[in-house]
């Protein structure tokens, strides 16, 4: 039989329905099942008939809807069908918000409160505020603000990864980012995130004091960085993007955006854990930009909820971002309120980090939509 894990990664299931406010066990979800083939769909629909639920073909997959109690039926129904349990699992890891996430420092508990993510890039050519903190001085100093400001994670990067950008070799990096880390981890109590896609910046990165590896291309440009992040004991961030900074816009193409991201983001999961990466040190981040038109990011943001179902912790980096100028007309420098926007829509959805360059603007509209949210935490 097939496994449950592998069975997540071949049919890509989420939940595509909800209902609004609390969810108890007598509102009905959507569940949306992909690559179900006719045996498997004929033996769901026979478990179904008992069950209480009710199925709908749709492409190549199945739309499953019923409560969670029926759900659980459903999965005792069919146990010769790993895709009869599917919906139940999935269900479980989309209501699942507070995470202990694993860190080569410590523990970092999110769910309590959104947790916000201070950008602080040490680049020439940030698309937002490359040149600014390109000193080491500078950088601490923007850091130790960042952290008065309410930063409760610091991402340092050394490379820009804005569409158009060109790769930076690795000895540069290490050298923008190193020296940087190694100050910052000695003056602040705050973890370190390293923004790299390079196994031995982020070695180096950790060396010098960093705890959590954010790769946006998601172990795509060098695999063996799970490796490094495996025998750090470091969190990874892993990331949606197609191709590289260079080619990535002309890759904006998708023909189910939400699933092709959660499917490709599981794969990439998958990939981490087989190399050895604890489940609790991972987290995953749907690449709002990243071979994204501002059409697809905001439609990755208005359907955000349905990443959930993969059941690790979700990092948003909004700030700034193309779609938000495309919207309000504004130059990346006058986007904060636009950005607060978007900031307010992700933790509604129940994102668990938010990335972002203005801290204490963002962490007051945060805590304000948490508490809108107001939803009891599992």
């Amino acid at each position: 039989m097939e496994s449950i894990d592998d069975a997540f990664v071949r049919h890509s299931p989420r939940v595509v329905g909800w209902p609004g406010g609390d969810a108890t066990a007598d509102l009905a979800f959507a569940v949306r099942i992909d690559a179900v083939s006719d045996a498997e769909a004929a033996e769901m629909a026979s478990s179904c008939r008992a069950s209480g639920v009710f199925l709908a073909r749709v492409g190549d997959g199945l739309r499953v809807t019923a409560t969670a109690e029926a759900f659980e039926r459903l999965a005792g129904a069919s146990p010769r069908c790993a895709t009869g349990a599917l919906p139940a699992e999935t269900l479980a890891r989309f209501r699942r918000r507070s995470f202990r996430v694993a860190t080569a420092r410590g523990d970092v508990v999110l769910g309590s409160k959104p947790t916000i993510m201070g950008v602080l890039n040490v680049t020439p050519d940030s698309f937002s505020d490359g040149g600014r903190f390109a000193t080491v001085d500078a950088a601490v100093e923007e850091g130790i603000r960042l952290v008065a400001a309410g930063a409760d994670v610091l991402d340092v990067g050394g490379e820009s990864t804005r569409p158009g950008a060109e790769d930076v070799p690795e000895e540069e990096e290490i050298r923008r980012v190193v020296p940087v880390i190694r100050e910052l981890s000695r003056k602040v109590p705050t973890p370190i995130s390293i923004d790299t896609r390079k196994r031995r910046v982020a070695e180096a990165a950790i060396e010098a004091g960093a705890s959590i590896v954010n790769d946006v291309s998601g172990l795509d440009h060098d695999p063996g960085l799970a490796d490094v992040v495996r025998d750090a004991g470091a969190a990874l961030v892993i990331g949606h993007v197609k191709g590289t900074p260079r080619t990535m816009t002309s890759l904006a193409r998708y023909d189910d955006l939400l699933g092709e991201v959660i499917l490709s983001l599981r794969a990439r999961v998958q990939h981490a854990r087989a190399a050895g990466v604890a489940e609790h040190a991972l987290l995953v981040d749907p690449g709002i930009g990243f071979a994204k038109t501002p059409d697809q990011s905001l439609e990755l943001l208005r359907r955000l909820p349905e990443l959930r179902s993969i059941g690790l912790p979700i990092v948003v980096g909004p700030s700034r971002k193309s779609f938000v100028g495309v919207v309000t007309g504004q130059p990346p420098a006058e986007r904060a309120f636009g950005t607060a926007a978007a900031v307010a829509a992700i933790v509604l959805s129940g994102a668990s980090i938010i990335r972002v360059h203005d801290v204490a603007e963002m962490r007051d509209v945060a805590a304000v939509a948490a508490a809108i949210r107001g939803e009891a935490l599992a």
